[in-house]
């Protein structure tokens, strides 16, 4: 028997590429250990989007090594494309795979056992990529489903080396779509939708987003909800927003990055929009959807960030009212023009306007849960907790039902108080 272990860093895109290796894998008889445990094959998908992300690659990959120096060393993804180089020179390492040709990973695994010769496929996929199919019938841990429907990005944000890892847009067709949710659907009442640039699902083949979960929910009755894993301001079509409104599977929450509330800030970003441009529709996606939730991405200590600029992206935060922030210091990639930039902000101050975003964030997070009080909410079950039931709303706010609930099943819920960060609630009849 051969005993392998996964490690995943990074997005929701790399958890389901990892998902799908996991079950492939278990379809061939390898036995899946914990990553801590001594395996015969280790697998760690990378990720580089920051610095941090880098090195916990290199960490995960370092303790692979030492658990096991004869085993079988696979290292996928992200940061392994912009690194290849370097990574090459590393005798440990069995089988380095770049943004693509991660399907062929059960094949590539074989062969190393069989001829004992390093592999190593990292193609330019600037030039030359197509959407890589891989497919997932079920997440064997968790209720809520990832489906990965989109892959690349075009839009070469200066802080951002996610185009050079991940490469050009490209979408998974509409009919293969549709045949992976029909799969999913049958374990998972929902599915997440996510991609590098998911709002840009499509562009590539003369499709939408909004079209694509249209169909979705056409095909496949049993789907009770798809949610959105992340969309840009750009990307929310009016056609997006009507169905939003018509259909109550579509998960009232968007999670739309802002990255800066300072227009020259967002200028050196290379961002599309301007604060005006996005504060503007913002309150068009409210007026249509009454009480969703709107969280964004931000990063903080861009370089030439002044305190005026950076004052002024607290104040717009609070006007845009976000239901939560994921704030994130700025962190030079090599090869992104924001490396080259001059007057780069201290690692002191990052620290500051991290923590003074983190606080408004708590404080945002606590009034938008409170006003769900004495109202009705969609609850996933994901856990049952002693005489309780957990999951997330449709809003994606913690929810604790009072009573114990069948897991995976979508309950209505009226929220009663609030404790800690959870709301609590009963079960609707």
């Amino acid at each position: 028997m051969i005993r392998y272990a996964i490690s995943c860093l990074g997005c929701k895109v790399n958890t389901y590429e990892a998902g799908s290796i996991q079950q492939a894998l278990n379809a061939k008889g390898y036995i899946e250990v914990d990553f801590k445990e001594e395996a015969d094959v280790y697998l760690v998908f990378t990720c580089a989007v920051t610095n941090t992300a880098a090195s916990k690659s290199r960490q995960k990959i370092n303790q692979a090594i030492r658990q096991n120096s004869s085993a079988i060393i696979c290292v996928v993804g992200c940061y392994v494309q912009i690194n290849a180089e370097n990574m090459k020179e590393n005798e440990s390492i069995d089988i380095l795979v770049g943004s693509s040709h991660k399907h062929d990973l059960p094949n590539l695994i074989e062969q190393v056992i069989k001829n004992k010769e390093k592999i190593v496929l990292v193609d330019d996929v600037r030039k030359e990529a197509e959407f890589e199919e891989m497919p997932l019938t079920h997440f064997e841990h968790q209720t809520r489903a990832y489906m990965k429907i989109q892959d690349g990005c075009n839009q070469f944000c200066s802080y951002c080396i996610i185009p050079y890892a991940r490469g050009k847009e490209r979408s998974l067709p509409l009919e293969k779509v549709i045949e992976n949710t029909k799969q999913l659907a049958k374990n998972h009442k929902e599915i997440v939708l996510a991609g590098i640039h998911t709002g840009r699902y499509g562009a590539d083949c003369g499709e939408t987003l909004a079209h694509c979960i249209e169909v979705m929910l056409n095909e496949v009755p049993e789907l009770m909800r798809v949610r959105i894993s992340s969309i840009e301001i750009t990307e929310i079509s009016d056609e997006l927003i009507e169905l939003m409104k018509k259909s109550s599977r579509i998960a009232h929450h968007l999670h739309i990055p802002l990255q800066s509330g300072c227009d020259e800030t967002l200028k050196r970003m290379n961002r599309p929009y301007t604060t005006n441009e996005f504060y503007t529709r913002i309150e068009e996606i409210r007026k249509s959807l009454p009480g969703i939730s709107i969280s964004t991405d931000l990063i903080v200590g861009f370089p030439q960030e002044t305190e005026e600029e950076f004052d002024k992206t607290v104040e717009f935060l609070k006007k845009c009212k976000f239901t939560f922030l994921h704030v994130f210091p700025f962190s030079p990639k090599t090869g992104t023009a924001a490396e080259k930039m001059m007057e780069q902000v201290p690692d002191s101050i990052k620290k500051q306007r991290v923590q003074t975003c983190s606080s408004l964030s708590k404080k945002l997070y606590y009034e938008y849960k409170s006003s769900f009080i004495n109202k009705k909410v969609s609850v996933l079950v994901e856990e049952i907790q002693e005489e309780n039931s957990f999951g997330h709303s449709s809003e994606y706010l913690p929810v604790t039902i009072e009573g114990v609930q069948q897991r995976n099943e979508i309950v209505e819920v009226t929220i009663s108080h609030m404790i800690k960060d959870n709301l609590v609630g009963k079960k609707e009849g």
